[in-house]
C-alpha cells in the first residue's frame, strides 16, 4: 500500500501496523526521518530491539525465547525479491527497507504496493504544497501567529530537504513570537545558508584550518546534524560513482564553483577507501539513531575522519 510520507509525519495518531515498510526515493533526510518515526512509534507502544541487516538472502532470525520484538532495518538491502520476501513473511518481526532510487527496484516496489501488509513511502524533495502543510502544523502546534508576508517568505525560502527545513523551524522557536518578522526570518535563512557544506570542500586543507572553520561555522547540535547530512550526501556520491566522468555528471549544478575541488577529493578514492567511508557513515548513523543527534565534538571527529580516509 502506498502512503504519503508527509501525511504520516503530520499525523500524531499514526500507528504503524504493517509487517513491511519500504522507503525509497532520493531525499535521504526525509527517508531517514520516516524510518526514525516508525521505530519511535513502535518503541512507544511496546518493547522492541532494532537490528541492522544487509541482506534477506537465506534470512534466519536468531531470536531468543524471551527477547523483545525485533525491527530489522536494512539500507540498500540485498536479496529483495518476491521469493525472499515471501520466505520472511512468517518471521516474528518488522522489516524496514530503505532503498535509494533505481530502475531495478520497480518490480519489488510494485510487489510491496500491492501487498496489504506493507507501506510504501516515496521520499523526494518537498514541493510547495508539502512545505505549506508542514509550516501550518508547526504554527498551530506552537501557537505562533505571523504576518502574511512572513508566512509566504517562509513558504518560498524554506529548504526542500526535510532536515534543513526542520532545523529552520527549530531556530524560529528560539526567538520571541513578537520578533518573528521579515528581517529576523531573513537572518535565520542567511544563517542556514552560511556555508556549512563548505567544510566538506576543505578536506584537502590543513587540519588546523579545518578545525578553525568548524569552530566558526558549527555553533549548535542542529548545525552538526546539518553538516552530517551535507557530508553524507557528498560521501554517497563518491561511493556510488565508479569513474571520474560519472562523478562529474552527478555533481549538482549549483556547485559549479566547487566542482574542481570535489573532483580532486574523488580522485583520492579507490574501492578500499570507499568501504572505509561506508563504514564511517554506518557507524555515525548508529550514534545518530541512538542519541538523536551528534555532539559538536563528535561532528569534528567525523569530519576529520573523512579527511583521514581521503588522504591516506
Amino acid at each position: 500500500m502506498k502512503i504519503d510520507p508527509i501525511k504520516i509525519l503530520l499525523d500524531e495518531n499514526f500507528i504503524p501496523d504493517k509487517k513491511f515498510y519500504f522507503i525509497s526515493g532520493n531525499e535521504i533526510t526525509l527517508m531517514e526521518k520516516i524510518t526514525a518515526l516508525i521505530i519511535k512509534k513502535y518503541k512507544k507502544n511496546e518493547k522492541v530491539s532494532v537490528k541492522e541487516i544487509n541482506s534477506v538472502n537465506n534470512f534466519v532470525n536468531e531470536e531468543g525465547l524471551f527477547e523483545n520484538k525485533r525491527i530489522f532495518f536494512g539500507k540498500n538491502c540485498k536479496g529483495l525479491d518476491e521469493n525472499n520476501i515471501s520466505n520472511i513473511e512468517g518471521v516474528d518481526g518488522i522489516f524496514i527497507f530503505i532503498q535509494e532510487n533505481s530502475q531495478k527496484l520497480k518490480k519489488i516496489k510494485n510487489f510491496f504496493i500491492k501487498n496489504m501488509n506493507s507501506y510504501v513511502f516515496d521520499c523526494y524533495e518537498l514541493d510547495r504544497g508539502s512545505k505549506i502543510k508542514i509550516l501550518n502544523q508547526f504554527l498551530n502546534i506552537n501557537k505562533i501567529k505571523i504576518d502574511e508576508d512572513v508566512y509566504w517568505l517562509l513558504v518560498d525560502k524554506l529548504d526542500p530537504k526535510y532536515i534543513f527545513l526542520e532545523n529552520t523551524l527549530n531556530k524560529i522557536l528560539e526567538i520571541d513570537s513578537n520578533e518573528i518578522n521579515v528581517n529576523n526570518i531573513n537572518k535565520i535563512l542567511a544563517i542556514n545558508d552560511s556555508g556549512k557544506e563548505k567544510l566538506f570542500f576543505s578536506l584537502l586543507n590543513k587540519n588546523r584550518d579545518i578545525v578553525s572553520a568548524y569552530k566558526e561555522k558549527i555553533l549548535s547540535a542542529s548545525d552538526v546534524n546539518e553538516l552530517y547530512y551535507f557530508s553524507k550526501f557528498f560521501c554517497q556520491l563518491i561511493i556510488d560513482c565508479n569513474t571520474v566522468d560519472d562523478y562529474n555528471k552527478k555533481i549538482p549544478l549549483y556547485l559549479f564553483k566547487e566542482k574542481n575541488t570535489l573532483i580532486e577529493i574523488y580522485k583520492n578514492y579507490n574501492s578500499k577507501k570507499k568501504k572505509l567511508l561506508l563504514n564511517l557513515l554506518s557507524n555515525t548513523e548508529k550514534v545518530l539513531r541512538k542519541h538523536s543527534g551528534l555532539s559538536m565534538a563528535y561532528g569534528l571527529r567525523f569530519l576529520l575522519s573523512i579527511k583521514k580516509i581521503t588522504i591516506s
